[in-house]
């Protein structure tokens, strides 16, 4: 039976352990007490402690599992007092006996779900149901047993290691959860141990860090480990729950193989021929390693005259190649020793060995028929002065052909090269000799290009430059320098130097120019100027006499001999002219009467503007001059066109129909009519006749037709003639008085049939009358060029109408 502890008003009864607290509690007395006279209040102070119950989770018995009691000191057992309880499961979970206090739980408890539950317990009147105590809360605690296994939540594990790690290196740690309450025994208390894989990794106890059991793990040999941990709670005592997960451990790579080439010698053949650059072959070398630390580099350790080694960086293959051109004749095989070497060393596992490896390129050249070669391979330098004369030797080049010893090789120059002809060269032997004469001044250096081929195949050839240097010989003699003309001011002092000469040679002596000067023998007598030689390629001339009187002699001749040092020794005269000039104080020369100085130096600027502006203004007058006539000589040429477009000479005849080839002369087409003034009576009949070939052929026919007498046929022409005349003039009247006709001379062109015709009229004109139902008015407004169709249809103008 549970031990009852009563503290104040309230009793707990629990079934394993009671706690307790204090409270306040009212209590009235009745006036029934008679021992104590009048009914009265008293204040009792009461205790009520309450804590917690405990309940066993996972009961699994049949009835109720009793929890505990709750009880107060005013239940007299009389039945009087009903217990209540409330809050978390109460009813469901939880039931209580309202008349003894009793509770129960009806449920199957589980810790992990939930660990505690929260009630409130209530005690009243049964009758009037109303509280005999406050309201007070407790707590039902589940109590734990050992229910959960530990599980690895984050599991499976995959952890990394490199290998060759020392031992107690840590991999990783794993971490399994036990859902048991910790706070309460050992349910919760997890150890680890290492189930597969111990061999090689431990594990912590109580850390469950993974460490290397061993320092020789291998990548090469095994790159990963499965493991199996456990986790074992209670501590690992008997009885405990156990869980377990699977943990991969890969075992990263570190740089601990060298290189290693799979075979220690590789055999290449390659063409004599082959050019700079071109591959021979390709190796290898295997690493066991991975990643950056198979990268690798190759070097040549022998036979890197004529090949190189690179390193393709995608394969990592060594490319061994054709350094310099290799030479069949010279040697047939080669050994190339090509050595592997690690990029990245790791400083760890220096002491493992060796890091590279070695291996032999054995490379044969095949032989190719090869171009002659020549001797020496970068061209000759020759020599030849230039006063060789033709046919002489210059130099010999020499070429051999490389695969066959004492092969005949044929040479030519090529003619691109030597364009002037001026070397030859004979085919057999290689002498190169002059054509033509040499001469260093025009050309100091020839370079030709010398072709050599086999006499057997011409298509194996071969080329070499041939620089000639042209050596110098004194051939030409040193002259003067220009200017060749001097000057002195009349006051010139005796001894003053008045001019300095130079020369100028075209040789070159090796040992340099060395000149000499002095006066020609024709002045010698020369009493005026005298030559000094400075001793520098240049000489001074003075004067010998003080003062000069230019309007006595203004000029003086002074002839200069000049020679070089040779050999041979070289010379020639040239002239100096001198002029007596005027000069300032200042020795400025102002005016010489032989020579027309350019300008004074002492022109002010105002000048030199003043003349400007007067170019200027020439210039612009010129450039006018010429735009006027050319506008002009357009205005002309626009003329001329509108003239030959406008004067069009009309023949209008009325012949005699298309059979008719008589009817009008096409001579009066390119003659204009000539229509003489009506002679006077008393002139004779024959000045008075026109001439018969100046008139139309119908006016002839008429004239010859009434020729019986010359004075009828006189007075019919002179009739014929004024009306033409008259129609003429008054044109001419009109367009003098026509404002917008051109204002030069223009060609009228009219259409008039004169007064009579023995065909008559075939114009419409006469067609217009004065009844006409038409009005041509309108023709006045259509300008200049229908004024003369105005005029025909006019009323009023009967003068004008055609007859």
């Amino acid at each position: 039976m549970a031990p009852v502890w009563t503290v104040g008003a309230w009793t707990l009864l629990a079934a394993s352990i009671f706690f307790s607290c204090w409270c306040d509690a009212t209590r009235t007395s009745s006036s029934s007490r008679g021992e104590q006279g009048a009914s009265s209040v008293e204040r009792v102070k009461r205790g009520w402690v309450w804590n917690q119950f405990f309940v066993v989770e996972e009961y699994t018995g049949t009835e109720p599992l009793y929890v505990g009691k709750i009880h107060t000191d005013s239940d007299e057992g009389e039945g009087n007092i009903k217990y209540t309880i409330s809050g978390e499961g109460a009813g469901t979970i939880f039931i209580i006996d309202e008349l003894t206090g009793d509770i129960h739980a009806t449920e199957r408890l589980d810790r992990e779900e939930k660990a505690f539950y929260t009630l409130r317990a209530q005690a009243r009147d049964r009758l009037s149901n109303d509280p005999l105590e406050p309201e007070s809360e407790f707590v039902i605690k589940v109590q734990d047993i050992n229910d959960s296994e530990p599980k690895f939540l984050e599991g499976p594990y995959i952890g990394s290691v490199a290998e060759l790690s020392p031992i107690g290196t840590s991999v990783l740690k794993i971490t399994a959860s036990d859902a048991d309450d910790p706070s309460y025994g050992s349910s919760a208390r997890v150890v680890y141990s290492v189930l597969d894989g111990e061999k090689f990794f431990t594990v912590g106890r109580h850390t469950g860090i993974i460490m290397t059991a061993v320092a020789d793990l291998d990548r090469e040999t095994q790159d990963r480990y499965e493991l199996v941990v456990k986790a074992t709670d209670m501590a690992g005592q008997m009885g405990g729950l156990s869980g377990s997960t699977t943990v991969t451990i890969v075992i990263t790579d570190v740089n601990d193989n060298p290189p290693r080439f799979p075979q220690k010698m590789y055999q290449f053949m390659v063409s004599e021929g082959a050019a700079v650059g071109t591959p021979v072959g390709r190796v290898i070398a295997t690493d066991a390693d991975m990643g950056e630390n198979t990268d690798m580099s190759y070097l040549i350790q022998e036979g890197g005259e004529l090949f190189k080694v690179t390193t393709d960086d995608v394969t990592q293959e060594a490319v061994v190649s054709i350094k310099k051109p290799l030479d069949f004749e010279s040697k047939r095989t080669h050994n190339v020793v090509v050595e592997a070497v690690n990029k990245h060393v790791d400083p760890r596992f220096v002491d493992l060995g060796s890091f590279r490896d070695q291996t032999i390129v054995r490379v044969s050249v095949s032989d190719v028929d090869e171009p002659p070669q020549f001797l020496p391979a970068d061209g000759a330098v020759m020599e030849v002065k230039e006063d060789a004369k033709v046919g002489a030797l210059v130099g010999v080049v020499t070429a051999r052909d490389p695969d066959v010893k004492g092969k005949p090789v044929r040479f030519s120059i090529d003619h691109s090269t030597d364009q002037d002809m001026i070397f030859h060269i004979d085919p057999n032997s290689g002498a190169i000799t002059l054509d033509k004469i040499l001469d260093r001044e025009t050309a100091g250096w020839h370079n030709i290009t010398v072709k050599a081929v086999e006499a057997d195949n011409h298509t194996m050839a071969s080329r070499s430059s041939v620089s000639i240097r042209i050596l110098d010989v004194n051939d030409n003699p040193p002259e003067l320098a220009t200017p060749y003309e001097a000057s002195v001011c009349e006051d010139a002092k005796a001894g003053q130097i008045i001019h300095t000469i130079s020369v100028v040679d075209k040789d070159e002596p090796q040992t340099g120019h060395h000149f000499y000067f002095r006066l020609a023998p024709e002045a010698s007598g020369n009493r005026h100027f005298d030559l000094w030689d400075i001793k520098d390629t240049t000489a001074g001339i003075r004067a010998q006499r003080s003062g000069f009187n230019r309007h006595e002699q203004n000029v003086y001749f002074l002839p200069i001999l000049v020679g070089d040092s040779g050999p041979p020794s070289l010379s020639s005269t040239g002239t100096l002219t001198i002029y007596i000039c005027g000069c300032d104080t200042e020795g400025a020369i102002t005016s010489c009467n032989a020579t027309a100085y350019v300008m004074s130096a002492a022109l002010s600027p105002g000048a030199l503007i003043a003349l400007l502006v007067c170019m200027l203004i020439l210039i612009v007058l010129v450039l006018l001059i010429l735009t006027l006539k050319r506008h002009r000589k357009g205005q002309r040429m626009a003329e001329d066109e509108e003239d030959m477009r406008d004067n069009v000479i009309k023949y209008n005849d009325e012949g005699g129909g298309e059979q008719d080839t008589q009817a009008y002369d096409m001579s009066a087409l390119r003659n204009l009519y000539d229509f003489p003034e009506a002679k006077s009576a008393s002139a004779s009949a024959a000045d008075s006749v026109p001439d018969i070939r100046t008139l139309p052929r119908w006016l002839q026919a008429n004239r010859l037709a009434g020729g019986a007498t010359a004075a009828a046929a006189e007075s019919c022409s002179a009739a014929d003639f004024s009306v033409f005349k008259g129609y003429i003039r008054k044109k001419v009247e009109q367009a003098d008085g026509d404002l917008s006709v051109p204002p030069y001379d223009s060609f009228q062109t009219y259409a008039f049939e004169g007064t009579s015709s023995p065909a008559l009229s075939l114009s419409s004109i006469h067609t217009l009358s004065t009844t006409s139902e038409q009005d041509f008015s309108y023709l006045s407004d259509w300008g200049p060029r229908f004024r003369q169709l105005a005029g025909y249809y006019a009323p009023g103008k009967p003068d004008e109408d055609g007859s």
